[in-house]
């Protein structure tokens, strides 16, 4: 397992090398989440699958993720049980691999972990990588049901900033908006260099911080220690000791803040708000601020 005793929950990080060395271990499921959809198939760590957090995780009937059957038959096509360790990795500085982490973790599969520093780390490091897509020998995964207090959805965050759609009835708590600067002042509608689309107003919703995700990364890819991140929030009042909701545009780089503040500083109580700005951006009679 990768080092770290510094953080909270140092057992929900892997290193490449631990990977390297027991990525044909049985009861173990790599998964790589990428944003470019593309890459697995030019070549991925030795035995993952792969997941595409469009095709797999989201229905195609309804703006929303997969229900639990539907995450019972996903599990069982990739040959996962209930006692299963899934790994993810992803490109990006694992953003996408901590969405799927979060999905899974809301499903109710808790044995995942992130192999930290993703496929950039791992190709620096001259690691294999084969094109070969491993055979699966499907499951029968059952049990998957959804955990509330991990996803926020838009009322529950009015809710949180103090607001009765657009009046202001109360004090509000942390909230995190986790894009870039552009975004979060209304300049831009998503990440620099992207195409600028996605919702009607720009702007921030009102009493966010804003702490782009990247900030939690170093050099390499990897995680920067407890004591890096801790004080990255707390110098925003994001504190441990009060419920925090944290979004972005879809949902995907607020995961991957989720995760630092949840799992690897152990804040008990975030939320990930992944209908995020292209919902509430999108939303009749919601509160905006630039």
């Amino acid at each position: 397992m990768a080092t770290g005793e510094q953080y909270a929950n140092p057992h929900v990080l892997v290193s490449t090398e631990w990977v390297d060395e027991h990525k044909a271990d049985p009861g173990l499921r790599i998964v790589e989440a990428d944003e470019d959809v593309l890459l697995y198939e030019l070549g991925h760590v030795p035995g993952a699958v792969k997941i595409d957090w469009h095709e797999h995780l989201q229905r195609q009937d309804t703006r929303d993720f997969i229900d639990a059957d539907g995450f019972n038959e996903l599990m069982s096509k990739l040959g996962i049980t209930r006692d299963t360790t899934v790994i993810f990795y992803g490109d990006k500085n694992n953003w996408w691999a901590a969405y799927a982490y979060w999905f899974f973790r809301y499903m109710g599969h808790d044995n995942v972990k992130i192999m930290d520093g993703g496929r950039k780390k791992w190709e620096a490091e001259g690691r294999e990588t084969t094109r070969e897509v491993p055979q699966i020998t499907p499951t029968s995964y059952t049990g998957a049901e959804e955990q509330p207090k991990l996803r926020a959805f838009r009322d529950d965050v009015l809710k949180h900033i103090g607001y009765e759609r657009l009046r202001k009835v109360g004090e509000g708590g942390p909230l995190v908006d986790v894009r870039s600067p552009g975004e979060f002042s209304g300049e831009l509608l998503h990440m620099p260099d992207y195409p600028q689309e996605g919702a009607l107003r720009g702007g921030h919703i009102p009493g966010a911080s804003n702490i782009p995700w990247g900030k939690a990364v170093a050099e390499d890819g990897t995680f920067k220690s407890a004591e890096e991140l801790r004080a990255i929030y707390e110098a925003e009042g994001v504190t441990p000791d009060k419920p925090v909701v944290v979004y972005c545009r879809i949902g995907e780089r607020s995961s991957h803040s989720w995760f630092v503040l949840h799992e690897l500083l152990g804040y008990p109580d975030v939320r990930n708000y992944d209908g995020s700005w292209t919902e509430w951006g999108n939303v009749i009679g919601v509160p905006i601020e630039l």
